[in-house]
């Protein structure tokens, strides 16, 4: 009795560990209009208004950094969003990088 016991216990808690195991998450969000995977959380309505934090430079490394060249006119507007012109995969684009990281093409 004490046996089975002891079975139970040792499988519910490699049950529960595996469990757990099953609810750990990795994330990485893709644009599909900037075409370039951003690992920042990305949320359906971006870009999204808030407290921007990125330096024109940090913002203007970030979208180099996802595949974008000659980023110029790089402003950010009155929700704190960057926003600027650049050129991805030969094409001129607008683009936008909130304060989540989020590009987007515009």
């Amino acid at each position: 009795m004490k046996k089975a016991l002891g079975v139970a216990i040792v499988l519910g808690i490699i049950g529960g560990g595996a469990a757990f195991a099953q609810n750990v998450t990795t994330s990485t969000s893709v644009n599909p209009l900037a075409g370039s995977t951003n690992t920042a959380s990305k949320t359906a309505t971006a870009p999204v208004a808030g407290a921007n934090s990125f330096t024109e430079s940090e913002a203007r490394n970030r979208l180099e950094a996802h595949g974008y060249t000659n980023v110029t006119g790089l402003k950010k507007d009155d929700k704190s969003i960057w926003r600027g012109q650049a050129v991805k995969d030969g094409t001129a684009v607008n683009v936008a990088l909130d304060y989540q990281g989020n590009i987007v093409v515009q």
